[in-house]
């Protein structure tokens, strides 16, 4: 049986490293891309041949880009160090994704506040309620997950949503929550939550401006829908 090529079998000015170097990051595949992340195959399989075993198992990056240590690992020639090298990577790209939106971030309407969280959202595969805490000025002075998993209105706790809030001293909160699914359609229990936080709020005297519910590149406002 012929062996399999490595990367030291192609000529030099295919490898990705050197094509990047040459050409720009934006010339290379993806396959490429993770082979320069993943620095090195093994002793029968390249580098490249790994990378498009990875992509393969995962249908591409979405999958990829939320999976565990644990299942990238099972990939053979991917041990734990890369695998934390690969969600390193990951965790980059989203937070340089977000970098536009940083630094006082001005929320003016759900759609501002959609497009905040949309790219970071709309890929989790389980439930996230997230917190975004506000000034006086509508801007954006802390993020917090509250809890991972299906919403109920026995485990989000008031308590655990506005004691960031305090701690920041902020004026206002703003509620997100993924489906899954990439329908964004409240659920009864999604309308119960939100009841529920806008009158602890006016209790405590920090406002719920809105509770977004984001989609498959869609999102549902339930102040919008006249529940906030």
């Amino acid at each position: 049986m012929q062996n399999s090529l490595l990367i030291r079998d192609f000529p030099k000015d295919d490898r990705p490293r050197e094509r990047l170097i040459k050409e720009g990051p934006s010339s290379l595949s993806t396959q490429e891309l993770l082979a320069i992340v993943l620095r090195t195959g093994t002793k029968n399989e390249s580098v490249l041949q790994i990378s498009n075993q990875l992509l393969h198992k995962f249908d591409g990056l979405r999958l990829l880009m939320n999976a565990s240590i644990e299942e990238i690992s099972n990939i053979n020639g991917i041990g734990e160090a890369k695998a934390t090298q690969l969600l390193a990577a990951f965790e980059l790209g989203k937070r340089i994704n977000r970098l536009q939106f940083e630094e006082r971030f001005v929320i003016k309407s759900p759609d501002d506040c959609a497009k905040f969280m949309m790219d970071e959202m709309r890929f989790l595969e389980q439930e996230h309620f997230i917190c975004l805490y506000l000034n006086t000025k509508n801007q954006i002075i802390a993020r917090e997950t509250i809890f991972k998993g299906s919403l109920n209105a026995s485990i989000v706790h008031p308590r655990e949503v506005f004691k960031e809030a305090f701690r920041r001293s902020a004026s206002s909160i703003i509620c997100l929550h993924n489906h899954p699914s990439g329908d964004p359609t409240p659920s009864r229990e999604d309308i119960e939550v939100t009841k529920r936080l806008v009158e602890c709020g006016k209790i405590i005297g920090i406002e719920l401006l809105d509770h977004i519910i984001i989609g498959e590149h869609k999102y549902i406002s339930l102040k919008e829908k006249g529940y906030v």
